[in-house]
Parts: C-alpha cells; structure tokens; sequence
C-alpha cells in the first residue's frame, strides 16, 4: 500500500496496541477497490478484515450526500483520518488531525477538499471528535462549531526514533547543516527559512541548509529563494529520502528547523529532541505544546528573529546543551500505549 504518512504511522500504531488487548475484538475495515485484497497482509495479527469492493472516492461522494453504503455488527467505528463511515447505529469517531482542508482549501486537493461536507455529514449524525492537541480541539469547537463534550483530545504518541548515523548525515550534507523536514507546500514556510539562513550566513558563512522532503506547491517559490540567496550552492533540496536517510539527517544536524505556519501536532520536533538535536521552530499551531520548553519559539513570520535564533543555537553550546535536555524530558510525554489507553477509554465511553 506504499509509504505510509504521518496519518498512516498513527493508524498503525494504534492498531498494534489495539491487537494485543484481551478486552476488544478489533476489525479493520476497508473502503477501497483496488486495496481490498491487500489489506490482510498489513494489519497486524490478531486483526480481523472487512473489505468492500466499493471505491473509496466513490463512496466519499455518495457519504457527502446520504448514509450509504453503511456498515453494521460494530460497536465504535473509528475514522482515523477525518472520515468516518456511516456505521448502521454504531457510536461514530473521527481523527481530525488539523482543519487545513477548511482554512487552505486551495492547498489541498480535491479529494481531501471533500473532507468539510463528510464531516459536517457525520456530526449530522451524532458523531464524536477525536483530536491530537488543544489546539486542534479549540479549532474544532470554534470554527467547525462542534459541540465540546463531543471533542476529546488525546495527544499522538512517539516512539523513540533509533538507528540514525550523524557521520552519515554529515556525508550527505557535505558539511555542518540546519535541517528542515516536511513537503515543500506553503504552510511548511521554507521561503522563509530559505530568507533566514541568508542572514545566517552573514555570521557562519560555512553552515549550510537541508530540506528533505517531497515536492509540493511551493517548491517553485522555494527554489526562487535558493537562487536569489544562495548562489554558493549551501542549499542542499535531497527530496524523499529513507527511513534511515532521515534519521541520521535529524541525528548530525546542528539543529532542526521547523518555521511551519500551521501544524495540528507536528513530529519533526519530537524527532529531532529524540537524536539529541536542538530545535527552532514556529510559535504557531500546536509546536507551543508538543516542544514546550525544549526549544526555541518564534514568530514564523520573522525571518530576522528565526536567523538569529538559529545562530544562537549552533554558536552557543550551553543554550544547546540546555534544549537537548530539556527535549529528552519532553519526548517523554508522548507515547503510543498512553494514546492507545486514551482512545480505549473513549471507546468504552461511547459504546454505553
């Protein structure tokens, strides 16, 4: 079924804790034509399957206007990725994981543009609303208008990331680097970045900048900015990289940059926290409470206060010391069994 996204990792996650549990009876269930038959061999043991032939897009399209096709025999469906299927007198939950699609419809496709009108179809219903962070939990009840007894708020987890190499991200950067992770759409706001490091290097010449991450919408502004700031080449754009690519990236940065303009919960930090790597990031969405006090907070907006912090964070050894510790505490705080409880006794809640 493909690399899996931020969405995919939370949804498996959670099932592999799910299947271990004496007290629930777990059922995956498919909407896809073409996935249909692939879908025993990723869910973990002890998972049962239910697979429908119907196309997901087709059945998007018929749930934005009616409650068919449905499916019964369950006591909580649960949506993990906005949408939840009509579920035939079930208690309904579904993940918002941030309301991008309501507040930058034209950064999304069309596909995911749909998710507004399914979600309205299914708080019509009588559906619940599970959310990542106070943040998003706040966006839902006043923007979306949902009522607040039925948002509940329980934080992604994290695992601790493992096997990165720092040698190995320093040979592939060619030299000390920040590093900025995620596609290169506008809301990651790597344009900004990108003006930062120009100030940066008024300071330390010889740092240089990695973004690893796919392509997106802003990828032609973004490239702009490379060739106006930096005709020395210190940009590094390496695009989708492996598992393993990524993780000594995070782990021989001098720091994680992380300016994002809007994040329902945002891992990078925690990641880059795990591998003893500092962060700078926004002071927007919810980064104030996935990184706490373990890094530096400013106003995305602020080019000139993001370089400075940058170069407060290379240069300064004991301010580095300080986040890195701060960041294995706060790492801490997140865990995948601590999610996976929170959602059971949610579970429980609404079945009654």
């Amino acid at each position: 079924m493909g690399a899996r996204s931020g969405v995919g990792a939370m949804a498996s996650a959670v099932l592999e804790r799910l299947a271990g549990r004496p007290d629930l009876v777990v059922e995956a269930l498919g909407v896809s034509w073409r996935g249909r038959r692939d879908l025993p061999g990723v869910v973990p043991g002890g998972v049962g399957t239910r697979a429908t032939r119907f196309p997901a897009r087709a059945a998007h399209r018929m749930w934005q206007h009616g409650n068919w096709p449905r499916f019964g025999g369950f006591d909580v469906v649960h949506g993990p990725n906005f949408v939840v299927p009509p579920a035939g007198g079930a208690a309904e939950l579904m993940t918002i994981h941030d309301i991008g699609p309501w507040r930058f419809p034209s950064l999304v496709n069309a596909h995911v543009r749909a998710y507004p009108r399914l979600v309205d179809r299914a708080i019509g219903r009588g559906a619940h609303v599970h959310v990542p962070s106070e943040f998003v939990r706040r966006e839902v009840v006043e923007h979306l208008g949902v009522e607040p007894d039925r948002v509940h708020m329980i934080p992604n987890g994290y695992e601790i990331s493992t096997g990165g190499d720092p040698s190995l991200g320093k040979r592939l950067a060619g030299r000390p680097y920040v590093l900025g992770l995620g596609t290169i759409d506008p809301r990651k706001n790597f344009a900004a970045l990108i003006d930062a490091m120009g100030l940066v290097w008024e300071q330390i010449p010889e740092l240089g900048l990695v973004i690893a991450g796919g392509p997106g919408l802003d990828s032609v502004k973004v490239q702009t900015a490379i060739d106006r700031i930096d005709p020395q080449g210190r940009v590094s754009m390496v695009g989708y990289v492996s598992d393993h690519q990524r993780n000594s990236l995070l782990a021989g940065a001098e720091c994680l940059a992380y300016p994002s303009l809007y994040e329902g919960f945002g891992l990078p930090p925690l990641e880059a926290m795990s591998y003893s790597t500092p962060v700078v990031a926004a002071d927007a969405g919810s980064l104030p409470e996935v990184c706490g006090d373990a890094a530096l907070l400013v106003e995305p907006s602020d080019h000139e206060h993001l370089a400075q912090s940058i170069v407060d964070v290379v240069t300064d050894s004991a301010l580095a010391t300080k986040l890195v510790n701060s960041g294995h505490s706060q790492v801490q705080q997140f865990s995948w069994d601590k999610a996976t409880n929170g959602l059971v006794k949610l579970y429980q809640t609404l079945r009654v």
